[in-house]
């Protein structure tokens, strides 16, 4: 039995790695013949953008109130903040959309102060990016933008990236090469992705829901895109919001991404060298593959919306984190996951 097993599996794994080639042959370029780029149209395009910001902006001011209203936290024994949560909540999301330096953007603020009455140092400004009642804020934030868009359930696709805390570093380029080498099994590919040398990237994985472009969850991490992605889920678990299915690129091909997923659909294409084996899910999606290779491949290839959401918000708010401490590295890029969120709120 266990010889009959093992023959089995060697055609299993023959058959995935000839249609992973007819893929690379054929498949994508038919999928390409079939799913032609549509020419943008710019007039069209920039009326929506500015549609979205606008909607964004009016929904903010309220939207901020009613997170600060239900959050309730105990203040102990120390210095009281000058600022009240509302007012340092709308800083922290200012300062990262406008993409200034906290110097600038204090000398900004004697703007705001004329209206408001209230005058703050660049320190102060630096400091809301570990200010634990900020972050707390944030996170309801953002829960309470999904509830407000309906979104319980989510049929969605999933993607990392990366913030250089340095103008001179493209993240794409780099993890593409990354990638290339991994795939080689080069022996410096290993000594390239090492946190010895100076860190490069601050690596983010976002899940977004096709329907409404609306980020569910994301995370970020300094030492791997794997790690990003792990506390892209732990914040999943704390919406509340089920995954239907979720599409991953091939750096995800392994079962042990598909064992966190249980009750979960996932589309995505093995590496070229991945035997048939793991669990029960895994070897499901790799015979749908097989046996249903089209209609998987039109799921698969809605990844392009990941893609699309990050040109977007780099775009918008930039590729570059201005921060240095681990902890405010992850609320910026908190943040850019909300502004992407509020800008899409106004989308049907």
């Amino acid at each position: 039995m266990d010889i009959l097993y093992q023959r089995m599996s060697r055609v299993f794994d023959e058959d995935i790695k000839f249609k992973l080639e007819e893929i690379d042959r054929i498949m994508a370029k038919k999928y390409k013949l079939e799913h032609p780029m549509k020419e943008r149209d710019w007039r069209t395009y920039e009326q929506q953008f500015s549609h979205r910001i606008k909607t964004a902006m009016k929904e903010l001011d309220p939207l901020v109130k009613e997170v600060v209203s239900t959050t309730h936290i105990h203040h102990g024994p120390g210095h009281p903040y000058g600022l009240s949560l509302e007012n340092r909540v709308r800083r922290h999301l200012i300062k990262q959309l406008v993409e200034e330096s906290n110097r600038m953007f204090s000398n900004m603020l004697v703007i705001f102060s004329m209206l408001s009455g209230i005058d703050v140092s660049y320190k102060s400004v630096e400091r809301l990016y570990s200010d634990q009642e900020v972050i707390l804020a944030f996170h309801s934030l953002h829960i309470l933008i999904l509830k407000n868009k309906g979104i319980d359930s989510s049929e969605a696709t999933g993607d990392g990236t990366g913030y250089s805390p340095t103008i001179k570093k493209n993240y794409e380029s780099y993890a593409q090469r990354l990638k290339d080498n991994a795939k080689e099994n080069s022996k410096d590919s290993n000594r390239n992705g090492r946190s010895g040398r100076r860190r490069l990237f601050a690596y983010s994985f976002f899940m977004m829901d096709l329907k409404t472009g609306m980020y569910v969850a994301f995370g970020s991490s300094m030492k791997s895109e794997r790690g990003a992605y792990d506390r892209a889920l732990g914040m999943l678990g704390s919406t509340g919001i089920t995954l239907s299915s979720l599409r991953l690129d091939r750096y995800h091909s392994s079962p042990s991404y598909m064992d966190a997923l249980k009750g979960t659909k996932t589309f995505l294409i093995s590496r070229k060298n991945w035997m048939l084996n793991g669990s029960v899910e895994w070897k499901s999606m790799m015979k749908d593959f097989l046996l249903n290779t089209v209609p998987y491949l039109e799921q698969y290839h809605q990844r392009s919306n990941s893609e699309s959401g990050f040109a977007a918000d780099k775009k918008m708010l930039g590729q570059n984190v201005a921060q240095r401490r681990n902890d405010r590295i992850d609320s910026a890029i908190f943040c850019k996951g909300l502004w992407h969120n509020l800008f899409n709120i106004g989308r049907s």
